[in-house]
């Protein structure tokens, strides 16, 4: 007994001195999983310090703020062992015994490699800075902020914590891309539907071909788009290079980032390695359609000749000639690689319009990186057009080009929008919303 408590202790001495040093290739390699995982995203509030937490997530439940994960001792993570870190991470269980909300997306960690699980750890105990910051308290009322019914949930719904293993013969590259997709990526917490009970409808592709087939229900006022091989709003028109740009730069022929999509560009995509892009790009190139039917886009001319004719009579079309066409110019094809074309956009082609109502009315910005340093920035609107206005130019964009949407959007959408955005947004924000 004595000789197995002194293993254990000589193991973790020796673990801790592998570890400590800041510069060891443990600590790098962590740090590196850290950015493919997008950690500093949610546990790093506006203009805070990173990883120490605060960040305010909405849910249908309520408010929760985002933990301190730095290694301090009173309020961070400071005291965790190896061991209490990687049920946290892949078991979703805090040091004292709470399950987490999952808004940490464990159930998809739990497929992450115990190599990988000791990488992170050393990383965040020897090369993540200490911060003295207390954790907030979710705003979510009682009964629902009781932790208990969580447990009964993660139970039912997170999966056996079983590390990730290659198909049998499959191509190295896929696999790869495979694991980064459905583990430490965590793709599917964003963009797979949910169910009543809050669960991923599928947390793999051979759960069904609901995974990565987009949200469907809008958080934040987005909507996190189809990855799948769908050729109208998904990816089925692109090749493994426009991925590649894509989820290396943020922008491609196609479309460009907006919402979250652009912080997972910022803090994680761009600073992965080219294989591990590729890989990423091979996987999702490699999943079916959600919905084989559908009829691929193609070009039509007829409203950019109505447009070059001077011909604006059509609903939406002089506010999109005033507002847009500088930008994404009247045949909707944009600046390459700059201005996203709005013709053939999955954004545009997508059956739920709330994506492109919210960057109509506030705007966005894509942040220059590593190969595009140019930051690309769309102006709000919806200071100085009105809710019918936004209506109606949103469906003159939805349906011209090429562009087919049976499904007209209403001044009641928009507005019901921006008001759940002046909701959420500070008072120096809201003016971007005070449509005249």
């Amino acid at each position: 007994m004595k000789a197995g408590i002194l293993a254990l202790v000589l193991g973790t001495m020796t673990f801790a001195a592998w570890a400590s040093d800041s510069n060891g290739d443990l600590v790098k390699r962590g740090e590196y999983l850290a950015r493919a995982g997008d950690c500093v995203a949610c546990h790093t509030s506006k203009d805070g310090k990173p990883f120490a937490g605060g960040l305010p997530m909405a849910t249908p439940i309520g408010t929760l703020y985002s933990t301190n994960i730095t290694p301090d001792k009173s309020t961070g993570i400071g005291d965790y062992s190896y061991d209490d870190f990687q049920k946290a991470v892949r078991h979703g269980v805090a040091k004292n015994g709470d399950t987490l909300y999952p808004a940490m997306p464990f159930p998809s960690y739990a497929v992450v490699s115990d190599d990988d699980m000791k990488a992170l750890y050393a990383y965040f105990m020897h090369g993540v800075a200490p911060v003295d910051q207390a954790n907030k308290e979710s705003d979510i009322p009682w009964p629902l902020s009781m932790r208990w019914p969580l447990a009964i949930w993660r139970n039912l719904f997170a999966p056996e914590v079983k590390a990730f293993q290659p198909a049998t013969q499959e191509d190295p590259t896929l696999a790869r891309g495979r694991y980064l997709v459905e583990g430490l990526g965590h793709c599917g917490a964003c963009h797979t539907p949910r169910s009543v009970t809050m669960q991923e409808k599928a947390l793999t592709n051979s759960e069904g071909n609901d995974y990565l087939s987009g949200s469907g229900t809008p958080v934040d006022g987005w909507t996190a788009s189809n990855l799948r091989g769908d050729n109208r709003d998904g990816l089925g028109r692109w090749s493994e290079e426009d991925l590649r740009q894509f989820l290396r730069f943020g922008r491609n022929d196609h479309t460009a980032a907006f919402g979250g999509m652009t912080e997972v560009v910022e803090h994680s995509l761009q600073h992965l390695n080219d294989d591990d892009i590729t890989a990423i790009a091979r996987y999702l190139k490699s999943l079916g359609a959600k919905d084989p039917n559908q009829v691929a886009f193609s070009v039509d001319d007829a409203t950019a000749k109505a447009l070059w004719k001077g011909d604006d009579s059509q609903t939406g079309a002089s506010v999109y000639v005033d507002s847009c066409a500088a930008c994404h110019k009247t045949d909707g094809s944009g600046y390459q690689r700059f201005y996203p074309a709005l013709r053939g956009n999955p954004i545009v082609l997508a059956d739920d319009p709330t994506s492109l109502i919210h960057i109509v009315l506030v705007g966005g910005e894509l942040p220059g990186v590593k190969g595009a340093p140019s930051t690309i920035n769309m102006p709000a609107f919806g200071w100085r057009l009105n809710d019918q206005q936004v209506a109606d130019v949103v469906n003159f964009i939805r349906t011209s080009w090429g562009n087919k949407s049976d499904k007209q959007v209403s001044t009641k959408q928009v507005a019901e929008l921006r008001k759940d955005m002046q909701d959420r947004l500070g008072s120096a924000d809201i003016k971007v919303l005070e449509g005249k």
